[in-house]
């Protein structure tokens, strides 16, 4: 930058990016003043090298300011995992299928790991049956990442959100007879019953009772 570019001519761009052309190094420096820029040394590996006019100390804040930026919006990539067993029973399946759904709902890709033990390893059809199942499952929720496939004595299974972070959520995830869900909507629509209207024969009174001396 400015007099620590060690070269006799440069090819000059203005601070507007437009081509000044070759100049020796002293017009270049020269014109920089006048304008009260820096000379900033942009390809220095071009034939000249490539110099540019501009605020160096603005351009510096600006680029350090766009990067904050980026790694503000930038979002973190999370992994959440859930194991289950190839014989588990519908409570447990039920359960562990609302955490993943849960995850996913929260913008969170999820790690889906059968477990075999003992005999079960020589029946993997279980476990890809069972991923199979949780597949169909989430189709409105999740996309396959990575398929199922044999690791050691498990076989995994990697899902992730269909929809961006937090759109699930704000939607309601597009499921019936959770809390909030479509029912409760459904019976504060329902239109009040007419009022009853009135009858033309009197009600009966109840027969008064004497008590007993």
């Amino acid at each position: 930058m400015n007099d620590q570019i060690r070269t006799k001519e440069v090819r000059l761009v203005g601070p507007a990016g437009e081509q000044v052309g070759i100049v020796s190094i002293d017009k270049a420096l020269q014109l920089a003043a006048d304008v009260d820029l820096d000379l900033v040394e942009v390809a220095p590996t071009a034939r000249p090298p490539v110099c540019k006019l501009m605020d160096y100390g603005k351009y510096k804040y600006e680029s350090a300011q766009k990067a904050r930026a980026s790694r503000r919006n930038q979002q973190q990539t999370v992994i959440k995992e859930m194991k289950l067993r190839p014989k588990i029973d519908k409570h447990d399946y039920e359960t562990k299928k609302g955490h993943i759904v849960r995850f996913l709902t929260a913008g969170d890709k999820v790690k889906i790991t059968i477990m075999f033990r003992g005999r079960e390893q020589s029946r993997p059809e279980l476990g890809r049956r069972l991923l199979d199942k949780l597949a169909e499952e989430l189709a409105d929720l999740a996309i396959i990442e990575s398929a199922a496939k044999q690791d050691g004595r498990n076989m995994i299974m990697v899902v992730a959100p269909i929809r961006p972070k937090g759109e699930i959520a704000k939607s309601g995830g597009g499921r019936k007879g959770g809390r909030g869900g479509d029912a409760e909507p459904a019976e504060a629509a329902a239109p009040e019953a007419p009022a009853a209207a009135p009858s033309e024969q009197p009600a009966e009174t109840p027969a008064e009772t004497t008590p007993e001396a």
